[in-house]
C-alpha cells in the first residue's frame, strides 16, 4: 500500500509486477532519483547500509545476517558490500518464493559483482528523475502507449507555457527538491555535480581521478547534450592541453557506472538504401537540470538563447520518453547515417513496434513541415518488410495543442504526454 504522502512513480507497477514474479528486484538510478523512497513504499522491511554503519559491519562478515526480516526487505545501497550479491541469489535459491528482496543502488561496484548471473533470481529495474507526468505537470491528454498501438489521433493541451518549461528544466525531475524553488533545487544540483567530481567517481571503480578533469569533462558533456559528439571531440573540447582520449573513456565509464550520463544508442535497422548508419551514441545527463547547472544557465538567460534552450529541451524530452518507454517494455534510441539523416528518437517496443519523434522548441508551421518531412523520409528509408510500418511518427513541441496533421504525423506538446 502506496502512502498518502508519496509522489506516484511509473516504475511503481514495474516493481510490482516483478515482486510478484521473481525472488528480487534490482533498482538502479542515480542518487536522488528516489529509489529508496519508492522501494520503501514495496517493502515490509529494510536496512540502509549508506548510514547504518553497524549494519555495513555485519554485511562484511556475516552478510546473511543482514537479509533476515519480512519480505520483501530492501537492501538499500547493497553495492557498498558487493558479496552481498551472491548471498541474495542464494536465499532466492533457498526460499523458492517471489518477491523477498529489493536491492537498490547508485553505482555499479568497481569488480561489478552482478557478472555471476542473477538470471531467473534477480530483475533490474532503472529509475530516472520525475517525469512531467509524475511531477504531476503534464496534462496526460496523450499516451505513448496509445501511440505505440497505433492509434495516432490525438488531442489535448496543456497549461505549460515555454517560460514554465525553462524554470522546470533548471529546476529537475529530483523528488527531494519538488517543492523548492529553481533557484535552490539547482543549488543543490551544483552541490552534487561537484561531489560527483570530488568523491563519487573515485567510488566508482575505485580509480582515483583528477576532480578539476572530471568537472571539465562534465562540463564538455553539457555543452554538447543532444549530440553524438565523439570522444575526440569531448578530449579537445574538456581541456587545453586535451585529455587522452583513454581518460576520456574511462571519466565516462565511470559516470555511467553512478548512473547520472546515460548514453542514448543508435538504432539500427535494415535499410532500403546504401546509407551507412552511424552509430555514435548522444550522452544526455540523468536530468537536464545537471546539463543546465553546468553551463551555469538560468531560466532568464535561457529565455534570451533558445537555441541553446533547445538542446537543453531535447534532452528534457528523452528523460520523459525514456521513463514512459521503460514502462511499455520498450528503449529509446537516436538514429543518424551518412547522409546526414537524423531522427532524435525511435521508440523501439521489439518484434517490429517501432515509432519516430522529432523533438522541436518552435511549433510554426515551416518547422512542423520541415520535422514531418524529415519522419517521413526516414520511414521511407527503412526496411517495413524487416523493420515492420512505424506505429507512429510524431513531432513533440514545448507548447500548443495536440493534433494530427493531414500527413498522419501526430504533433504533440511535452508537457501534454504520459505512459
Amino acid at each position: 500500500m502506496l502512502s498518502s504522502h508519496y509522489l506516484p512513480r511509473v516504475v511503481d507497477a514495474e516493481l510490482a509486477d516483478r515482486l510478484a514474479r521473481i525472488g528480487a528486484v534490482l533498482i538502479e538510478g542515480a542518487k536522488g532519483c528516489g529509489k529508496t523512497e519508492t522501494a520503501s513504499q514495496h517493502s515490509a522491511s529494510m536496512v540502509r547500509l549508506d548510514i547504518d554503519e553497524t549494519a555495513r559491519a555485519t554485511a562484511e562478515v556475516a552478510p546473511a545476517n543482514v537479509l533476515d526480516g519480512a519480505a520483501p526487505r530492501l537492501i538499500d545501497e547493497w553495492q557498498l558490500v558487493p558479496r552481498l550479491w551472491n548471498e541474495v541469489r542464494r536465499a532466492v535459491d533457498a526460499r523458492r518464493a517471489p518477491g523477498q528482496f529489493i536491492l537498490t543502488g547508485s553505482a555499479t561496484p568497481a569488480d561489478d559483482a552482478t557478472r555471476h548471473t542473477g538470471a531467473g533470481r534477480v530483475s533490474r529495474l532503472r529509475m530516472r528523475t520525475l517525469s512531467l507526468w509524475e511531477s504531476n505537470l503534464s496534462a496526460g491528454a496523450v499516451r505513448l502507449s496509445t501511440l505505440m498501438s497505433g492509434d495516432t489521433a490525438v488531442s489535448g493541451t496543456t497549461d505549460m507555457t515555454l517560460d514554465d518549461l525553462i524554470e522546470e528544466t533548471c529546476h529537475g525531475g529530483w523528488p527531494v527538491d519538488r517543492n523548492k524553488s529553481w533557484r535552490l533545487a539547482q543549488a543543490n544540483v551544483a552541490d552534487y555535480c561537484a561531489e560527483i567530481a570530488n568523491t563519487d567517481i573515485r567510488t566508482a571503480d575505485g580509480t582515483r581521478r583528477d576532480s578539476a578533469r572530471v568537472r571539465l569533462l562534465m562540463q564538455s558533456l553539457a555543452r554538447h547534450t543532444a549530440t553524438a559528439a565523439r570522444q575526440s571531440t569531448l578530449a579537445s573540447d574538456a581541456a587545453r592541453p586535451a585529455l587522452a582520449e583513454d581518460t576520456v573513456s574511462s571519466y565516462l565509464g565511470a559516470l555511467e557506472r553512478l548512473m547520472v550520463v546515460e548514453p542514448l544508442t543508435s538504432w539500427s535497422p535494415v535499410l532500403r538504401s546504401r546509407a551507412r548508419i552511424r552509430v555514435s551514441a548522444k550522452h544526455h545527463f540523468v536530468d537536464p537540470s545537471m546539463t543546465a547547472t553546468l553551463l551555469n544557465a538560468r531560466p532568464d538567460e535561457l529565455r534570451r538563447d533558445l537555441k541553446t534552450y533547445g538542446f537543453l529541451f531535447e534532452s528534457l524530452a528523452l528523460r520523459d520518453l525514456r521513463v514512459y518507454a521503460q514502462s511499455l517494455g520498450a528503449s529509446v534510441h537516436h538514429y543518424l547515417d551518412s547522409t546526414g539523416l537524423e531522427v532524435d528518437a525511435i521508440v523501439d517496443g521489439g518484434f517490429g513496434r517501432w515509432g519516430a519523434i522529432e523533438v522541436k522548441l518552435g511549433g510554426a508551421a515551416e518547422v512542423l513541415d520541415r520535422a514531418a518531412s524529415r519522419l517521413r523520409a526516414f520511414a521511407a528509408k527503412v526496411d517495413q518488410q524487416s523493420t515492420g510500418e512505424p506505429r507512429f511518427l510524431a513531432i513533440v513541441t514545448a507548447t500548443g495543442y495536440a493534433h494530427t496533421r493531414r500527413d498522419g504525423v501526430a504533433v504533440i506538446p511535452l508537457a501534454a504526454l504520459r505512459p
